[in-house]
């Protein structure tokens, strides 16, 4: 994980490092609160050696530097306790006399200092007096030699003792500034963590990672498609709208020399988008003058002809089953050159259907009259459908939602097609968080279109596109009007 990977970690869970930071903000508040505070009295001693010269002073130094180090010890140990603890009644041990009692040399001096730490700011000034007038008997008493000569040392009081007015502890900015720091080391290791559990596709180069396959699209996620699915109106100038413009040119030069003319669109689990999108691809071809065949293959739950506003009574199964001709059920969506093929009624073998070939020569009779067919088939992961469908096609589209699919998932319905030959031209991320940056460019550039009136209601084919050769054509290319070509198909 390089930088770029931990930031978009960090941003992507950042309620959590949010969370984690309050978390230890109120841990550290609490922990303050509950601390009885705790005063600091001091005392400096200072420690020299009777000399004679300028040598003997340099010698007494070196001497006393050393010895002041053995002087700390001293300070804190239990034999002055016990001499503070005789001489004055605290109601402390000699024990708690210790435990109060810290010492510390000044670097590259002969100062000592000693610090005593109590709840109570009197008792700690009465003990820290004790202990220096103990201390600097004990120094005497030690030091002094048998044979009656005056000590080599003297330890002497520069400074207190002295209490501090207010509490050494506890410290609520450093508390507040530790609880801050730890929440946000313990926020920022649940998002590497989380993000390490968390399988759901996230981004678009793990989609491509489990498909196997380019990136032809990335579909920004947009609230009004709930209520308004299908890029038309108002909805044709959202970033939304124009993404599916830019998967539609990618899926023209996914590959120049072998065009996919017959388009499964697929997905590995139910309600990730697949149907909305095939819909709205088949627009967005239609729109830049391809004649366009719509079929909804999902004969399980199919929704073509209602997001499109369409009479779903007949349609393909009817056709396969051949009780009706196909050339009497397709329907013309609006005024462009969409052609739709609802799924019609549900059948009780929908896979023998699919798969029948029945549904080869009414592919091929669709490819011989389109330009382009877009088949929305059913989820790979759920049933058999989509894979019989997409083996008849020119190659099939994955589309996966972001945040929801999981990235196995995702995998094994990349390797169903590939089980079967299925040619799998690109993966689409689904309903992905577009950035303010994207947001804002897409803005400046948008083009305002006039109000005009809504798109005529659709109505059936009366006319079907002529049979045409060649892989994707351009747009500029007209079909003749070809009645026979739909109704090839027998009863």
């Amino acid at each position: 994980m390089d930088v770029r990977d931990f930031l978009r970690t960090v941003r992507r869970s950042w309620w959590v490092v949010l969370l984690s930071v309050m978390v230890g903000l109120a841990v550290a508040a609490l922990v303050t609160v509950r601390t009885e505070p705790r005063y600091a009295a001091s005392v400096t001693f200072f420690v020299t050696t009777p000399n004679q010269g300028v040598s003997d002073a340099y010698q007494g130094n070196v001497f006393m530097q050393q010895r002041v180090k053995s002087y700390a010890d001293l300070l804190q140990s239990d034999r002055l306790a016990q001499k503070v603890v005789g001489k004055t009644p605290l109601g402390l041990t000699a024990e708690d006399v210790q435990a109060r009692v810290t010492a510390a040399t000044l670097p590259d001096t002969v100062l000592l200092r000693g610090t005593v730490t109590d709840t109570d700011a009197t008792r700690a000034l009465r003990l820290t007096e004790a202990l220096t007038a103990q201390f600097v008997e004990l120094v005497k008493e030690i030091e002094t030699s048998g044979e009656g000569r005056p000590a080599p040392v003297k330890v002497e009081v520069i400074s207190g003792p002295r209490v501090g007015s207010s509490p050494v502890s506890p410290n609520p900015a450093r508390n507040l500034a530790l609880g801050a720091l730890a929440g946000l080391l313990g926020g920022i290791g649940l998002a590497l963590l989380r993000t390490r559990l968390d399988t759901r596709l996230r981004d678009s180069v793990t989609l491509q990672r489990a498909t196997g396959s380019p990136l032809l699209g990335e579909i920004p996620f947009d609230a009004a498609a709930r209520t308004a699915p299908l890029i038309v109106g108002d909805a044709a100038t959202t970033p939304r709208a124009e993404a599916v413009r830019k998967l539609r040119t990618n899926l023209r030069f996914v590959d120049v020399h072998e065009p996919a003319r017959v388009i499964a669109v697929t997905s590995a689990l139910q309600g990730e988008g697949k149907t909305t999108l095939s819909c709205n691809l088949a627009i967005a071809l239609a729109e830049a003058g391809w004649r366009v065949a719509l079929v909804d293959a999902d004969l399980r739950r199919p929704k073509v002809a209602e997001y499109l506003g369409m009479e779903a009574g007949v349609g393909l199964t009817d056709v396969l089953l051949g009780d009706v001709n196909v050339g009497d059920v397709v329907q013309r969506w609006g005024d462009k050159s969409l052609l739709v093929l609802p799924a019609g009624s549900v059948p009780p073998n929908p896979s023998e259907l699919l798969g029948s070939k029945a549904m080869a020569d009414l592919l091929l009779v669709l490819r011989e009259s389109a330009d382009i067919v877009v088949i929305d088939t059913a989820p790979l992961r759920t049933v058999t459908d989509g894979v019989v469908v997409a083996v008849q096609a020119d190659g099939a589209l994955m589309v996966s939602r972001y945040g929801r699919t999981d990235r196995g998932q995702v995998g094994a319905a990349a390797q169903a097609l590939q089980a079967v030959s299925v040619r799998l031209l690109g993966c689409v991320l689904n309903m992905a968080k577009l950035g303010r940056a994207e947001t804002y460019q897409y803005e400046s550039y948008r083009v305002e279109v006039p109000a005009g009136p809504a798109a005529a209601p659709p109505s059936r084919m009366d006319a079907a596109p002529a049979a045409h050769s060649g892989g994707f054509p351009g747009p500029e290319q007209t079909i003749p009007d070809p009645t026979q070509e739909l109704t090839r198909l027998p009863r």
